[in-house]
């Protein structure tokens, strides 16, 4: 059974939102590997941008920050200087900025202290899964893979179990900026500046904001000085402390980021259950945790891409990239590319080696939270196996309507317990 079939013609528009809403357009992927591994796009919503969609190309070029940075945005939409300081978290940063930041924080996501959650996650994906699988027919992802990295959130940043639902909302509101089903605020449709100098340009970063003041108030009166949000506010070696707005710009990362992507992985990894029956077996032999979950990961590449921007011109593929130029490192491509995967449009739970690219493997900016992203991804599906005989589809999915985050934002299925 197919799991899934690319419907563009081969000629999709990268820059449109809509094209995505229907999933990646692997066709169009496909044919640019072949005919136009660096290809420039003209865009009506602002500065045209280069393509770049072979896997060895996107592995490359994402670790030379010097020549492609990413202190000018790492989406396509242009902004001016003033509103990238406004809005800009340490992943529109480069070293040495960059790597001062991350320095606080790598210890609290580092392999040896995630895995130290293990016990908690199971405990999660246990409460979770029970209550899900009561109701027999379900749309996997708002009972199942929204659940998962929203209460793990709560753990990480020290929030109040009933702040979360409205946490993962505004993040939503951020990260799905595009989806009319997440915000009012949508932003290729807007016709408003008024939140020019939020984080994604939209009015929920000013409420997460206030949110994140009041947090930090409230800990400070408790002399809470656990988590991750305390690590961050420490000074440098050299005493410098971030600013305010980097502080409210960093929470609207870990809230959005910290929750979409893990989100999108899980119910790509549920769909794929339901239309291959095979892969539940596997899982269920046993034989396959030690990599299923990159695998899950791979098939799902929940951040389609990052932009860079030129330093320097340079050139690539007989194409000349000049100084100034945005650069799209469309890690969605590279993940389904032929000549780096064999069969790259089957989930294969025992793929090894498995050189995907959606944690931005390779650069200075390689995902903090990928350890967590993978013990997640292997918990949840560890216990699912042991409590399900059946998936299967209950029903069309929807994916969300973005060029940026893609993942299924509803999945009807239908569970036979074990």
């Amino acid at each position: 059974m197919t799991i899934w079939v690319p419907e563009d013609d081969g000629h999709a528009d990268l820059a449109s939102h809509d094209t995505f809403a229907a999933g990646a357009p692997h066709n169009t992927f496909a044919r640019l590997r072949r005919e136009a591994p660096l290809h420039w796009q003209d865009w009506e919503g602002g500065e045209g941008f280069w393509n770049v969609t072979r896997h060895s190309d996107v592995a490359r070029l994402i670790a030379d920050w010097k020549r492609l940075s990413s202190a000018r945005g790492i989406r396509m939409e242009d902004q001016s200087y003033e509103e990238y300081l406004a809005r800009r978290t340490f992943q529109e940063t480069d070293p040495p900025e960059h790597t001062r930041t991350r320095a606080k924080l790598v210890r609290a996501f580092s392999k040896n202290t995630i895995a130290g959650f293990e016990d908690q996650i199971r405990e999660l994906c246990a409460e979770i899964l029970d209550a899900a699988l009561e109701k027999g027919d379900f749309d996997a992802t708002k009972e199942i893979a929204r659940e998962l990295p929203m209460r793990m959130l709560g753990r990480i940043i020290g929030t109040p179990d009933a702040d979360l639902p409205w946490l993962v909302e505004k993040g939503d509101a951020l990260i799905a900026n595009t989806d009319p089903d997440f915000t009012d605020h949508v932003l290729d449709k807007l016709e408003t500046d008024e939140f020019r100098m939020m984080p994604f340009n939209s009015p929920a970063g000013a409420e997460l904001y206030a949110y994140a003041k009041d947090l930090m108030a409230s800990k400070a009166a408790r002399g809470d000085t656990e988590g991750v949000l305390h690590l961050i506010l420490q000074p440098d070696k050299d005493g410098s402390v971030i600013s305010e707005t980097e502080f409210r710009n960093f929470f609207c990362l870990l809230v959005a980021a910290g929750n979409d992507t893990t989100r999108y992985s899980i119910a790509a990894g549920i769909h794929a259950l339901a239309h291959r029956p095979e892969l539940l077996a596997q899982m269920q032999a046993g034989e396959v945790w030690e990599t299923a979950a990159d695998e899950i990961i791979r098939w799902a590449t929940p951040t389609l891409y990052f932009r860079r921007t030129a330093t320097e011109d340079f050139e690539m593929h007989s194409a000349r990239v000049r100084a100034g130029d945005k650069v799209l490192l469309w890690f969605a491509s590279a993940n389904r590319d032929e000549t780096a995967f064999d069969d790259p449009f089957e989930v294969n739970l025992a793929r090894d080696p498995n050189p995907h690219l959606a944690f931005g493997q390779g650069g200075p900016h390689v995902c903090l939270g990928s350890h967590l992203a993978r013990l997640e991804v292997r918990v949840l599906f560890q216990e699912l196996a042991r409590r399900v005989r059946a998936i299967e589809p209950a029903g069309p999915h929807r994916f969300l309507r973005s060029n940026f985050v893609g993942g299924i934002k509803e999945l009807p299925v239908r569970v036979t317990a074990a």
